[in-house]
């Protein structure tokens, strides 16, 4: 595989699982950070079309599959992706800011309606690809655009309607490597703001195992159902299904949580989630979507 040169880093045969919070997952043909966004756009102009591109972001949600990721995997890391302004009653924010990062410039600016961007454990990049979105709100009550590079390297914009945003789903194309978005929010007092903050990351603390390997929520909601309460009441709770001998397991704490509490393998942990999406098919007749993204080939 050719690849054209670059300012950033670019890493062959790079092993992925460090960089997913299931800290799982084979190696990447390449992987690709730019040191910005001219660097990514002349990359991608420069690249063989026929080599696939698949972006990563903070892995938060992603399970990246044993044999690995083939082509050029991107990541958009650093601080020249993670940069987040204020400026009136608006937030822009690089695709690679952390969520809880733009809520946080939210507080301090004094902007409401970005709060629950605390909630959700992953970057701006992957909340515009998937509407990304927790106690009653989603990225679209408060995107007004964002800019992208497509896979020929040329500039993009989307305005909010442009997505067709529906509920963890986007129809802008797939293509497009997100640069940055500019959101908008009402005034509000900064300590009221930071209060629902706070609010918001007790109530995660509490109820979501974010301190052990895990991906997030792991099924979509199905129209008029709880995808936790599906799972709880099949009896997944915290029971172990050993796929490969690694092991993975549904949270004792949050029944919609796969969790790595050891060393599975993505084959033990995407085998957990398929292995109860079957059961709660045959047991309610409602089937359970991936939320979770699962990339890369299985082990040979």
């Amino acid at each position: 595989m050719n690849l054209p040169a670059v300012r950033g880093k670019l890493l062959l045969n790079e092993p992925l699982g460090p960089y997913t919070w299931f800290r799982v997952g084979g190696t990447a043909d390449a992987l690709f950070i730019p040191a910005d966004a001219d660097d990514l756009a002349d990359f991608l102009k420069a690249l063989d079309p026929a080599v696939p591109v698949t972006v990563l972001g903070v892995g938060s949600n992603v399970i990246v599959r044993d044999g690995g990721v083939e082509g050029v995997v991107i990541r958009l890391a650093g601080r020249a992706w993670g940069q987040v302004t204020a400026e009136g009653d608006t937030i822009t924010a690089g695709a690679g800011a952390l969520d809880a990062m733009v809520a946080k410039a939210s507080a301090k600016a004094g902007i409401a309606g970005l709060e629950f961007y605390a909630g959700i454990p992953g970057t701006i990049g992957g909340a515009l690809t998937m509407n990304a979105g927790c106690y009653g709100s989603e990225t679209r009550d408060v995107l007004v655009s964002a800019r992208g590079v497509n896979r020929r390297g040329e500039r993009v914009e989307f305005a909010r309607d442009d997505f067709g945003y529906t509920y963890r789903h986007s129809e802008a194309p797939g293509d497009v490597i997100w640069l940055e978005a500019t959101f908008c929010g009402t005034p509000d007092d900064p300590a009221a703001v930071q209060a629902r903050i706070d609010a918001i990351t007790a109530r995660r603390e509490q109820t979501q195992p974010i301190r052990e390997k895990t991906g997030g929520s792991t099924f979509k909601n199905p129209p008029g159902h709880s995808s936790w309460k599906l799972v709880d009441e099949a009896g997944w709770r915290g029971k172990l299904h050993a796929v490969t001998g690694g092991g993975a397991k549904f949270s004792q704490l949050h029944s919609n949580f796969m969790i790595n509490p050891g060393e599975a393998t993505a084959a033990d942990i995407e085998g957990l989630g398929e292995a109860v999406r079957a059961d709660v098919l045959a047991k309610t007749g409602v089937q359970l979507e991936w939320e979770i993204r699962r990339i890369g080939r299985p082990a040979a």
